[in-house]
């Protein structure tokens, strides 16, 4: 079992930069792949971006490559996300998964944390 704690969070301007970090319970982090996903208020919860258990494949949504970045520290049980140029539209919960495949579908992932909110002002 695994156990996810966000932090990092918090309210920004646009453009702006803030990084996320989520701190994982557990000897069996490093067999995990993480992901990092969002949930506007009204919204679904969608697919931000991924990282394989290894670091060496990531992944992100269309709508944040190019200004967010995934990376993980399995020494320190910890998968980070860089956020930069952020927009009014990054504005959510953000969450972090960790799951056995690597998937852009909340399904795929078995553990959740609690979530951190990003407020990014116009």
């Amino acid at each position: 079992q695994v156990q996810l704690v966000e932090s990092g969070g918090g309210l920004v301007q646009a453009g702006g930069s803030l990084r996320l970090s989520c701190a994982a319970s557990g000897r069996t982090f490093s067999s995990y792949n993480m992901g990092w996903f969002r949930q506007a208020q009204g919204k679904e919860r969608e697919f931000v971006a991924a990282i394989s258990w290894s670091g060496h494949s990531t992944y992100y949504a269309d709508s944040v490559k190019g200004r967010f970045t995934i990376s993980r520290d399995n020494a320190k049980n910890t998968v980070y996300l860089q956020m930069n140029s952020l927009k009014p539209e990054d504005t959510a919960v953000y969450y972090c998964a960790a799951s056995h495949t690597i998937a852009a579908q909340p399904t795929s992932y078995s553990y959740w944390g609690q979530g951190t909110q990003v407020t990014v002002s116009s």
